[in-house]
C-alpha cells in the first residue's frame, strides 16, 4: 500500500502543493493504478509476438531512401525576410 508522506515526497518533488484531501485521494488512486500494474506484470506473455503498432496496415513509418535535397534558394524563398542568403529576425537578445 502506498503511504500519504510518499505521495507528499512525490509532490514535493513535483513542487506541487497538495492539500491533505488531495493527498489522500492521490494516494488511493495512485495505489489502484500500482496494483492494476502489478496484475498486468503477472501475465504471461512470452508467447506474445512484440509489436510497435496495433495494425500493421497502419504503419506510419516508410523506407529509408535518398531524395535529392532543397537547394538554398528554395528554402529561403519562404522565408519572411533574407539578408545574405540567410533568414532574417528581429533581434532577441539585447536592445
Amino acid at each position: 500500500m502506498l503511504s500519504s508522506e510518499l505521495v507528499q515526497k512525490i509532490a514535493s518533488l513535483a513542487r506541487l502543493k497538495l492539500s491533505d484531501e488531495e493527498t489522500e485521494s492521490l494516494t488511493v488512486q495512485l495505489d489502484s493504478i500500482l496494483e492494476y500494474i502489478q496484475q498486468l506484470n503477472e501475465l504471461d506473455t512470452s508467447k506474445v509476438e512484440p509489436t510497435s503498432f496495433m495494425a500493421p496496415a497502419h504503419d506510419p513509418l516508410r523506407d529509408d531512401a535518398n531524395s535529392e535535397s532543397l537547394t538554398q534558394e528554395q528554402i529561403l524563398q519562404n522565408g519572411p525576410s533574407v539578408k545574405k542568403c540567410h533568414f532574417a529576425i528581429p533581434k532577441v537578445i539585447g536592445g
